[in-house]
């Protein structure tokens, strides 16, 4: 088992079979899965997190239609350049985006973890590269407050690298996503270790 959070971001078109393959993920132990879908409305939002178990829905985090956090018991908000404030009175859990070192030295201590992309070549995202150097990347140890999660082009052979540079986890979207069925996808899971 990881001592590293290890987070699923959903692809930006939803899956026929999505609801069953977030089960999956989450039943592999992976500890979150990120629900992204940027163009999705709120009712296909809705629709998806009742297809996903509804003893997942504490591992969900949304990117947006922040408003089912009254439907549903998710596990918390990512923040974001489309959402980038919760709901008023909002006491669950938070996380965000990041895309500059700086813009984590500046995040919010009370943000349980933030996201910092693109760390490697996007495999979900052609042409969309790696934009830190291995000093930026390396100096990622230095932040203990919130924990900092490697995004972007992560593969089951980038996580020793990630754990060394001092990051606290990594999500994944393209490798998991482009899994050819659910018995690749659970064999793509299990070599993250």
């Amino acid at each position: 088992m990881t001592d590293m959070m290890r987070i699923a971001v959903t692809g930006t078109d939803p899956r026929h079979d999505e609801g069953e393959w977030i089960a999956t993920i989450l039943r592999e132990g992976w500890d979150a899965v990120h629900l992204r879908h940027p163009a999705a409305s709120l009712s296909e939002m809705r629709r998806l997190i009742e297809s996903v178990p509804q003893q997942f829905h504490s591992r969900l985090r949304l990117h947006g239609h922040f408003e089912l956090i009254n439907e549903f018991n998710v596990g918390g908000l990512h923040l974001n350049r489309r959402c980038p404030a919760p709901p008023a009175n909002y006491r669950g859990g938070l996380s965000r985006s990041c895309h500059t070192v700086e813009e984590i030295a500046e995040a919010d201590s009370h943000l349980e973890y933030v996201t910092l992309s693109p760390v490697f070549d996007s495999i979900s995202k052609p042409g969309y590269t790696a934009a830190f150097s291995d000093y930026e990347l390396e100096s990622i140890e230095t932040f203990s407050s919130p924990i900092v999660i490697a995004l972007g082009g992560v593969t089951p052979e980038h996580t020793g690298y990630l754990r060394r540079a001092g990051f606290g986890g990594y999500a994944v979207l393209g490798y998991l996503w482009a899994a050819s069925g659910q018995q690749d996808l659970e064999h793509r899971l299990r070599q993250f270790v």
